[in-house]
């Protein structure tokens, strides 16, 4: 019997193109880390539940985000100068980075996985980036393909800088729980939660003020994140070591 093709809608090709050009940049830059971990491999169904946990960090945190932004409403107004670097320092980057943060560690901490350094800033990418693609394709089909370019030359690659510095100090507290240096431990989780609010708070306070000197500010200090990002991976990768005693 025949069975003729089925007629898609026009509607579907486009679909396509906007969930593409909205996930692709992320899914590229989940590869490249992923290539430089070089000594043992990540189990592929942890990686996509992280994934998955960054889509889920990015819901909760759109609501306690819309809780922070009325509650700061309550003391300033938005055409005050200090708004947004509060908004972008106390609230988009504080709940953002923490959500991201206990996802992270709820889902990797005591994984049996979790048994090199290199893996904190893998796991912390994968969180980081399926809460950038989800992210993506809000932004995406809110405002259309116009948005899709800078998104992929920065916020997404900005989101993955946030989390290399996050993972770098991830990574360095497991290694020194497993040696039962608890506080360090602490130290080295608390760096890497508070570097990541900062630079994501920095980054998002020059893009929000609309300035001339903001946007000079923006640009150079997004260079310096990229270039330091690449080599922090870089580094990290070369100089890998085990967090379980016996590995090689």
């Amino acid at each position: 019997m025949f069975f003729p093709m089925p007629q898609f809608p026009p509607l579907l090709p486009a679909l396509v193109i906007y969930v593409l050009a909205a996930i692709l940049p992320a899914a590229l830059l989940l590869h490249y880390i992923c290539c430089h971990d070089v000594i043992e491999p990540e189990p592929p169904g942890l990686l996509f539940l992280l994934a998955l946990s960054g889509v889920g960090a990015a819901l909760v945190a759109s609501v306690l985000e819309g809780f922070g932004e009325w509650f700061l409403n309550l003391f300033l107004y938005q055409g005050d100068p200090l708004y947004p670097i509060l908004l972008a320092f106390l609230v988009v980057a504080t709940v953002e980075e923490g959500v991201k943060f206990l996802f992270l560690k709820n889902q990797t901490w005591n994984h049996p996985a979790f048994n090199y350094r290199f893996d904190g800033v893998v796991y912390s990418a994968f969180v980081s980036l399926g809460f950038a693609a989800f992210e993506n394709i809000y932004y995406i089909f809110s405002y259309g393909l116009s948005v899709a370019l800078p998104r992929a030359l920065l916020a997404i690659p900005g989101h993955l800088s946030f989390s290399v510095f996050m993972g770098m100090y991830y990574g360095r507290a497991r290694l020194k729980e497993n040696r039962r240096h608890h506080v360090s431990a602490l130290v080295n989780l608390w760096a890497g939660y508070l570097i990541a609010v900062f630079l994501h708070g920095f980054y998002d306070a020059c893009a929000m003020s609309g300035t001339a000197f903001a946007t000079g500010l923006f640009l150079v200090f997004v260079a310096l994140m990229f270039a330091a990002a690449r080599r922090t991976i870089k580094r990290e990768s070369e100089t890998d070591r085990p967090i379980v005693r016996g590995l090689r």
